[in-house]
C-alpha cells in the first residue's frame, strides 16, 4: 500500500490515517496539555474504510503516522452478480472485481459509470 508520513497533529477530522495496518477515516482527535516532564499526548479515533470497525491511536502530537495515498478514478460497470461487479477503468481500460457495499446493491447497472478509491490493491465503490 502506498503510503506518506505525516504527524498526528498534522491531520484533522476527515482525513485518512493507517491504523492496524487497516486506512480509517479520522473521527475525532483530542490533545492533551504538556506536563511538567511529558510532551502533548494526543488521542485519535478513527473509523477503518473497509471494515467500519472503531480503531484508536495514543501517541504523542509530534509522533509520525502513515498515510495512505488514495487514488480516485470512474469505471465502467460491464456487469453485476450477487454482491461482485465486474469494472473496466476508464483510464487504463483494465478490468477487475469488487464488493459491491449495502448501501449501493440494486443502484449500480451494467453500462453505468461509478466512481472508485483505490487504495493500494483494494478497491472501494463510490456513488458518482
Amino acid at each position: 500500500m502506498a503510503t506518506k508520513t505525516s504527524t498526528i497533529k498534522g491531520l484533522k477530522i476527515g482525513h485518512y490515517v493507517i491504523i492496524d495496518d487497516e486506512p480509517c477515516r479520522v473521527v475525532s482527535i483530542s490533545l492533551s496539555k504538556p506536563g511538567k516532564h511529558g510532551s502533548t499526548k494526543a488521542r485519535l479515533d478513527a473509523v477503518g474504510i473497509f471494515d467500519s470497525k472503531k480503531r484508536s491511536l495514543l501517541k504523542p502530537a509530534d509522533a509520525a503516522v502513515q498515510v495512505p495515498i488514495i487514488e480516485k478514478k470512474k469505471a465502467q460497470v460491464i456487469s453485476v452478480s450477487g454482491d461482485f461487479v465486474q469494472l473496466m477503468d476508464m483510464e487504463e481500460y483494465n478490468t477487475f472485481d469488487a464488493n459491491v457495499p449495502a448501501e449501493m446493491k440494486g443502484k449500480i447497472e451494467p453500462g453505468a459509470e461509478i466512481g472508485y478509491w483505490k487504495i493500494g490493491q483494494r478497491v472501494l465503490l463510490k456513488e458518482s
